[in-house]
C-alpha cells in the first residue's frame, strides 16, 4: 500500500529505466549548451572586435546577429536531415560545424571571415537546437518527459553562464579582452576558441548514445528499436510500447498529418502552433537582457566595470529558476506554468516600461532617477525569473510533444527556424527602438507577453503524464478544430 503513494515520476526517476533515460537526455542536451554558449560568448569579445577591425555600430551589430541567420538555416535543414539520416548523424554534423567555427573565429583575419565563421557556427547551433528536443521527447518515459525535455533549456542557461564566466576569466587574466593572453593571441580570440571543448564533447556523445527508437521503427529496424526500448521501459510494457509506436507511425504515413503542408498559409495548423509558440518566446525580449544588459545595468546605476559581473549573476538566476521549472513541470503541468509565466513577464515588462518613462537622457546616456532605478532592476530580474521558470524551458517540452512522429524533425526545424528569425529581429531592432523610446520598446515586449497568455489559454492543452503519441493527437485535433 505504501508504494501506491509514491508519485509515478519519482518512481520512474529511481528506476533503472528512468536513470538510463536521464543519462541519454543529459547527453542530448549538450546541444543546448552549445546553443547558450554561442549566444553569449560574443558579449566579451564584441568591443574588441569593434575596435580592432575599426567597425561602425551597424557592422558590429550585424557581426553579432549574423550567427542567428545561420541558426535559422541550420534549424530548417536539421529537421529533414534528421528524418532522413537519423538523429545521431545530424548531432555529429552540428558538432563538426561548431568546432570549425570556434577555430575559424579565433583565427580570423578580417571581419568578413569572422562573419563567415559565425554563420558556420550558427548552422551548427541551429542543428543542435532541433535535434536535442526531438531526441529527448522520443526516448523519455511519459512520467518524466517534461523534466527531461526541460534539460534543453537548463543546458542553454548553463552555456550562457559559462560563456560569460569564461569571458570574464580570460579578459581578467590578460588584463583586458584586447590584450595578448597566450601564443600571441588576444583574450577575445581565446573566448571563441574555448568553444572547441563543448563541441568535441557533443561530437563524441553522438557516437555513444543509441538512435531514437521511433526513427528506427520508421526505417524498418524494429529489432534495434526493441533492444533500445528494453532499457527505457519495463519488460511488461515493452510489447505494448512497440505496438503503439508502429500504429502511430503507420497512421502518420497514411494520414494528412504525415506532411507539413496544409491549407493554413502553407502549413498544417499544428505546425503554426509551434511557430507561434517559438515567436512568442523571443518577442517578449528575453535576449535583450543577455545581449544588451550592459546598457540596462548602467542605466540603473552600475559602473561599466560591474556590468559583466551583474550579467553573470543574472545568468545564474536564470539557471536556478530553470531547475525550479524542471522540478515542477511534471507535477504542476505545462499550461499552468506557462500562464503564470506570461502574467509575471507582462507585469515586470510593463513595470520596466513605466520606469524608463522617467528616464533622464544626457549626452545619449540614459539614467533612471530616484526610486525608478531599483524598481527597473527588480523588474528586470523578475522578468528573468518569469521567463526561466516557464517559457524558457517549456517551449522545448512542447515542441517535442506536439508534432506527429513522421514530421517531428521537419516541423521542429520550422519552429526552431522561426525562433531564430524572431531572435534576429529582436536583436537587430532593439538598438533603434531603444534610441527612439525605451518605454515603448519594453511596452511592446509586455504586449507580446500578454498576448502569449491568451494564446496558451486558447490553443495549448495540458499534456502532463500523457503518452507522446496521444499528446500529438491532442494538438492535432485542437489545431484542426480551431
Amino acid at each position: 500500500m505504501a508504494s501506491a503513494a509514491v508519485p509515478q515520476g519519482a518512481f520512474m526517476v529511481a528506476s533503472p529505466y528512468g536513470r538510463h533515460a536521464i543519462g541519454l537526455a543529459v547527453a542530448a542536451a549538450v546541444g543546448g549548451f552549445l546553443f547558450g554558449f554561442d549566444s553569449s560568448v560574443i558579449n566579451g569579445a564584441v568591443d574588441s572586435i569593434h575596435s580592432d577591425f575599426a567597425l561602425n555600430d551597424v557592422v558590429t551589430g550585424f557581426v553579432v546577429a549574423i550567427a542567428l541567420l545561420g541558426c535559422a538555416v541550420g534549424a530548417m535543414i536539421a529537421g529533414s536531415l534528421a528524418d532522413r539520416w537519423g538523429r545521431l548523424r545530424v548531432m555529429f554534423l552540428g558538432a563538426v560545424l561548431f568546432f570549425a567555427s570556434s577555430i575559424g573565429a579565433a583565427l580570423c583575419v578580417t571581419v568578413w571571415d569572422l562573419g563567415l565563421w559565425r554563420v558556420v557556427g550558427g548552422l551548427g547551433i541551429g542543428i543542435a537546437s532541433v535535434i536535442a528536443p526531438a531526441y529527448i521527447a522520443e526516448i523519455a518515459p511519459r512520467q518524466i518527459r517534461g523534466g527531461l525535455a526541460s534539460l534543453q533549456q537548463l543546458a542553454i542557461t548553463i552555456g550562457i553562464f559559462l560563456a560569460l564566466l569564461s569571458d570574464t576569466v580570460l579578459a581578467g587574466s590578460a588584463g583586458g579582452a584586447d590584450e595578448v593572453l597566450w601564443w600571441g593571441m588576444e583574450a577575445w580570440r581565446w573566448m571563441f576558441l574555448v568553444g572547441v571543448v563543448p563541441a568535441t564533447v557533443y561530437g563524441i556523445l553522438s557516437f555513444t548514445v543509441p538512435e531514437s527508437p521511433r526513427h528506427l521503427i520508421a526505417r524498418g529496424r524494429s529489432d534495434q528499436a526493441r533492444e533500445i526500448l528494453s532499457r527505457l521501459v519495463p519488460e511488461a510494457d515493452l510489447d505494448r510500447t512497440m505496438s503503439d509506436l508502429r500504429t502511430a507511425i503507420e497512421a502518420d504515413r497514411t494520414s494528412r498529418s504525415g506532411s507539413l503542408r496544409g491549407k493554413a498559409f502553407g502549413f498544417q495548423p499544428v505546425v503554426w502552433i509551434g511557430i507561434v509558440l517559438s515567436v512568442f518566446q523571443q518577442f517578449v525580449g528575453i535576449n535583450v537582457i543577455f545581449y544588451y544588459s550592459t546598457t540596462l545595468w548602467q542605466a540603473v546605476g552600475f559602473d561599466e566595470s560591474d556590468a559583466l559581473t551583474t550579467s553573470v549573476i543574472t545568468s545564474v538566476t536564470n539557471v536556478v529558476v530553470t531547475i525550479v521549472a524542471i522540478l515542477l513541470v511534471d507535477k504542476v503541468g505545462r499550461k499552468p506554468l506557462l500562464l503564470v509565466g506570461s502574467v509575471l513577464m507582462t507585469v515586470s515588462l510593463a513595470t520596466m516600461a513605466l520606469s524608463f518613462s522617467f528616464a533622464e537622457v544626457d549626452a545619449a546616456e540614459v539614467t533612471l532617477p530616484g526610486v525608478w532605478a531599483p524598481v527597473a532592476f527588480i523588474a528586470a530580474n523578475a522578468f528573468v525569473v518569469g521567463f526561466g521558470a516557464s517559457w524558457g524551458p517549456l517551449l522545448w517540452v512542447l515542441l517535442g510533444e506536439i508534432f506527429p512522429s513522421r514530421i517531428r524533425g521537419k516541423a521542429l526545424g520550422v519552429a526552431a527556424a522561426a525562433q531564430w528569425l524572431a531572435n534576429f529581429a529582436v536583436t537587430m531592432t532593439f538598438p533603434a527602438l531603444s534610441n527612439w523610446s525605451l518605454p515603448l520598446t519594453y511596452g511592446l515586449y509586455a504586449l507580446f507577453a500578454l498576448l502569449s497568455f491568451f494564446f496558451v489559454m486558447w490553443k495549448i492543452p495540458e499534456t502532463k503524464g500523457v503518452e507522446l503519441e496521444k499528446t500529438e493527437s491532442l494538438f492535432t485535433t485542437l489545431a484542426g478544430a480551431r
